[in-house]
């Protein structure tokens, strides 16, 4: 929306919260596709995932009608971290022990990589089936390594951010990646892949 060219995330939530519900939907729009793809990346399944981004914004509602938001300059990182608890919320209730198996369909082909390939053809197939065989390797992790691997290498946040963000320590945050790393090279040495990216 034009009308909101230049507006921050922050200044749209308050805008919201005087009573702008045009802000709240260019807001909504801004948000959805990443904290979708985060949602997503977590729980591994899409009616979930779906159900969990509902819930999201329900509470993110709420919470910015009750006054419960004050502008940090921090709004995705605010929503992230709701959305957080919702999904350590719903684990808890199903009982998951945060474990989720993948599932056929869903190889997180839908994430964009950064380009880091070669021009050169063969360089670019090679490089292509090391980024298929990691996301496989990825799925295959529990779901607060997923999270952390997800959180740090494709949202580039901090293990500070992380730390905050999941509500635990910055130590349980390296020790989750470390975990992640170990179990990503174990996996790839048990099927013969190769991890490295060509130049």
């Amino acid at each position: 929306m034009k009308k909101f060219e230049g507006v921050t995330d922050e200044q749209l939530a308050l805008l919201y919260v005087k009573g702008d519900n045009k802000a709240f939907d260019e807001l909504l729009e801004r948000t959805q596709t990443k904290l979708f793809t985060y949602i997503m990346f977590v729980v591994h399944d899409h009616e979930t995932a779906d159900d969990i981004f509902q819930e999201t914004f329900v509470k993110v509602i709420t919470k910015l009608q009750h006054g419960q938001y004050t502008d940090s300059g921090k709004f995705q990182f605010w929503v992230t971290r709701i959305a957080h608890n919702v999904i350590m919320d719903w684990y808890r209730s199903h009982k998951s022990e945060h474990i989720i198996e993948p599932t056929e369909d869903n190889d997180l082909t839908n994430l964009r990589c950064l380009s880091v390939l070669d021009t050169y053809r063969e360089t670019e197939l090679f490089n292509e089936q090391v980024l298929c065989d990691v996301k496989k390797i990825m799925n295959a992790l529990p779901a607060p390594q997923r999270e952390v691997v997800y959180m740090r290498f494709f949202q580039q946040l901090s293990f500070k951010e992380i730390a905050e963000m999941t509500g635990v320590s910055i130590n349980t945050s390296l020790g989750r990646m470390r975990y992640a790393l170990m179990n990503m090279r174990r996996m790839a040495k048990e099927h013969n892949i190769e991890l490295a990216l060509q130049d």
